[in-house]
């Protein structure tokens, strides 16, 4: 029988920067550690959950109170955390006896605090507590100046992107994403030189307590047991941290200022699908594309993650009998309007395919 706190890892960070994959990563290493799972989406398709659901670890059922997998795909967990956050906490309260551990994976969208908040409450604090909040940050996209504080390069940025300005939301969510967090996980560091990773973790540094500590990954990968029992109870001091949007009952507190839109083909090649998505992110304001694809002759389903121009795929697993094998893409950004960039991605597809 569980007596004691079942600790939670909160794994927060902007879109892309690899949170899914970290999952993935201590979810195949657990080391016997029974995980229950909850993921929310920004979106309409549950990219993040089908990825996890395909793991080959036994997470087989999403959004059932018999299941290890809760997937919230209304939006941003910490908005809509009254109506869906304390039903799952209470379902995974009755399963106390078989969990050892809670990871909850944020929306590229979400802001940590008003959750980690939400482990005040009475009916969470008296069974649950954050072991620690994980912030995960996309190393080749904060070299390439995405989230730069220095004011010429965002003036640089600026010129070739006027949406990267440092004054903008997006860059006070990277900020506030990072003043949560118990410990920074630097990611792709496989992209970057040296110089580059020196020059990103002078960005972070200020933006984090003095005791936070920053650890390159590459992929996610690295030792469970620096991500697991760091014993933070983080929900006692997340009030001392400086943050821009004010408490979870602000009324500023939304994300209607970003769009996410579903885009739809049948069996298309790999290369002509990378060329013209990477078409619709320098013609629109799009930050993340992900979503799964159907390539001609194979019998496996791509999964794709796009962050600007850069994009990386794998097979997971083999079409179902009975599923809609078909190309299904979400993008993520502003200004997005679903007709528009389906034509124009079919567009783009038709003058690749000649």
């Amino acid at each position: 029988m569980q007596t004691s706190k079942i600790p939670a890892t909160i794994v927060t960070g902007f879109l892309g920067s690899g949170k899914t994959t970290l999952l993935r990563h201590i979810l195949e290493n657990a080391g016997g550690r029974r995980i229950a799972v909850i993921v929310n989406e920004f979106g309409e398709l549950g990219i993040d959950g089908e990825i996890l659901k395909g793991c080959g670890i036994g997470c087989d059922e999403t959004g059932e109170s018999n299941g290890q997998l809760y997937e919230l795909a209304n939006g941003c967990l910490c908005c809509t955390v009254q109506e869906e956050f304390f039903p799952v906490m209470e379902q995974l309260l009755e399963r106390r006896a078989d969990i050892d551990h809670v990871l909850i994976e944020t929306s590229g969208l979400a802001l940590p605090r008003p959750l980690v908040q939400a482990f005040n409450w009475p009916s969470i604090k008296n069974a649950f507590t954050v072991d620690a909040v994980v912030t995960v940050v996309d190393g080749a996209a904060a070299a390439a100046g995405q989230f730069a504080a220095d004011p010429d390069a965002v003036d640089a940025q600026r010129k070739a992107d006027p949406n990267l300005d440092h004054e903008s939301p997006l860059h006070e969510l990277f900020e506030d994403q990072l003043g949560s967090a118990d410990l920074v996980i630097l990611n792709k560091t496989d992209l970057i030189d040296a110089a580059q990773r020196a020059e990103v973790e002078a960005l972070i540094r200020p933006e984090i307590p003095a005791e936070v500590k920053i650890v390159g990954a590459q992929g996610g990968k690295l030792d469970v047991a620096l991500l697991l029992g760091l014993n933070r109870a983080s929900e006692d001091t997340i009030h001392l941290r400086p943050d821009h949007h004010g408490s979870a009952d602000d009324p500023d507190h939304h994300h209607d200022e970003f769009d996410s839109v579903v885009v739809e083909l049948g069996e298309v090649e790999r290369e002509h699908l990378v060329g013209a998505l990477q078409q619709l992110v320098e013609q629109h304001t799009i930050y993340r594309v992900k979503g799964f694809a159907r390539l001609p002759g194979k019998p496996m389903r791509l999964v794709l993650h796009g962050v600007g121009r850069r994009f990386d795929g794998y097979f997971d697993r083999r079409w179902q009998p009975g599923e809609a094998q078909a190309t299904r893409i979400v993008l993520i950004g502003q200004d997005l309007e679903r007709a528009t960039l389906q034509a124009a991605l079919e567009a783009a597809l038709a003058t690749a395919q000649g």
